[in-house]
């Protein structure tokens, strides 16, 4: 048995009224289906954005603080998703998505050390969680935004524009926004195949674990 999916929940989720109601249906959908949970940052990232740009901090700095941020929204995800564990390394975390409890993995002492990506804000929670999903050999990320998805470059600050259904991984290294900087980079070397979706509509989310299909953007995984 494997990991089905590797859930990102972003951290813009928590600024709104839909977190909760997300998290129910994460905690229901890991009734059928093994998952494992990677969390942004949220506001607690802002926190060290403004401290960043404040004090003039290091990038190695501002990195290994956001990793906190991050362990400190994972906390606020095992509050909401019932029946959920908290996990700091793989394999307990791989173990207990396998046995049918949803996972929330505090990925800050996992990174540190293995130290596995740049420090610097290209890199954000979206490559971390491609990574931790490659690492437990998982084949399916899901990176849950308050957005439906990616949309057309020349409108990607208005919400009307065309959706992209599906981008290879060249493609998306060509996109200007809606995931970070560096995902291209690191998904060009992980066969992974990635969604982008919005997780205000959690329905969404129990739609492609289901079916593998749903309403948000496909990044297909890059050749072998």
């Amino acid at each position: 048995m494997s990991v089905d999916a590797v859930l990102k929940i972003g951290g813009s989720l928590s600024r709104g009224n839909g977190l909760t109601v997300l998290c129910e249906e994460v905690s229901r959908a890991g009734e059928g289906h093994s998952l494992l949970v990677v969390p942004g940052g949220g506001g607690f990232a802002d926190q060290v954005r403004e401290a960043y740009r404040r004090y003039n901090l290091d990038e190695t700095a501002a990195h290994f603080m956001a990793l906190l941020a991050m362990d400190q929204y994972g906390y606020l995800l095992n509050q909401l998703i019932a029946g959920s564990f908290l996990k700091t390394d793989l394999l307990p975390a791989h173990q207990a998505a396998e046995s049918g409890s949803v996972a929330v993995l505090l990925p800050s002492a996992l990174i540190i050390r293995a130290d596995p990506l740049p420090h610097s804000w290209q890199v954000t929670s979206d490559t971390i969680a491609a990574w931790v999903a490659y690492r437990a050999r998982c084949r399916r990320l899901i990176l849950l935004k308050d957005t439906d998805g990616l949309r057309a470059e020349e409108y990607a600050d208005n919400f009307r524009a065309e959706l992209i259904a599906e981008l290879s991984v060249e493609q998306l290294a060509e996109h200007a926004g809606g995931v970070d900087d560096y995902l291209s980079r690191f998904l060009a070397s992980a066969h992974l195949e990635t969604w982008v979706i919005n997780g205000l509509r959690p329905e969404r989310l129990s739609e492609l674990l289901d079916t593998g299909h749903t309403i948000g953007t496909r990044i297909t995984p890059a050749a072998k």
